[in-house]
């Protein structure tokens, strides 16, 4: 197992042969850290070396994204979630802890609904059950985000993300706004795989332990949808942050990452 801050890299093998690039990092418990839409491991840059003295962090490049293979095919969060379960059995994992924002969140749910024995414990961040019942976003984000000018949307994107005084103190680069390197196709199915997840009637399934985390200002992803999850998931709580966006994780790291801790340790 890698020491504290050291990490290592490797590529495993999806159902239907797709490479999937995967790193380790830290040492201890088994820790999943599933990234948001379109982006690769370099979402928790940053960020996984909060839990490094505790667990053994992993991060993996989505299908489409990073380093692993790019197949021009239908995407969907229940099968990034196989994925997941592809690289734990690549590093031999049985049973881990799993934090997922985002989509990456939608993606966690189908995790610990579908394959219960390998999740001890659940966090669910900034996102949605997906589906008819989710509260989305309203007109307004949509149309911003929907932009022509690539660099007015990216501007919209990062105001979703941060809000304006944490933007002002951290000029960046911010590793969150999507894998620049990504071609079209993959990005493209990307945003159908997280439109049309719908994890609803899956959600009591779910066993593990569950802490949902979410911005009490986040326009990207209402925070209703995180009493609406709460509502589903069996022995789940909920923690709003106080002026947090959608990327609380980074802009409110500190008091995110306690929170995390404290749980994976309860």
């Amino acid at each position: 197992m890698p020491h504290a801050h050291q990490r290592t890299d490797a590529v495993a093998r999806a159902h239907d042969g797709t490479a999937l690039a995967h790193q380790r990092q830290g040492s201890g418990y088994p820790l999943v850290l599933l990234a948001g839409q379109a982006n690769n491991h370099h979402w928790w840059d940053g960020v996984r070396e909060d839990f490094d003295a505790e667990h053994s962090t992993i991060t993996m490049d989505y299908r489409g994204t990073g380093d692993s293979g790019k197949p021009d095919e239908h995407y969907s969060t229940r099968g990034f979630a196989e994925d997941v379960i592809a690289v734990l059995d690549d590093l031999g994992v049985d049973r881990a802890d799993v934090y997922g924002t985002s989509m990456g969140g939608r993606v966690a749910q189908w995790v610990a609904a579908r394959h219960p024995e390998r999740v001890r414990r659940l966090v669910l961040g900034c996102t949605s059950p997906g589906g008819p019942r989710a509260v989305e976003r309203d007109g307004a984000v949509r149309r911003a985000l929907a932009q022509s000018d690539p660099a007015a949307a990216r501007g919209a994107l990062l105001e979703l993300m941060f809000a304006p005084a944490w933007l002002a103190e951290h000029p960046g680069p911010h590793p969150v706004l999507g894998d620049p390197d990504m071609p079209p196709h993959a990005r493209r199915r990307h945003l159908v795989a997280s439109n049309e997840h719908d994890a609803w009637d899956v959600l009591p399934l779910i066993t593990a332990p569950t802490l949902i985390l979410h911005g009490d200002e986040d326009r990207l992803t209402p925070p209703d949808n995180a009493e609406l999850l709460a509502s589903r998931i069996p022995d789940a709580r909920v923690r709003l942050l106080a002026g947090a966006r959608h990327a609380y994780f980074r802009e409110r790291r500190g008091e995110a990452g306690a929170l995390v801790a404290d749980f994976l340790a309860g």
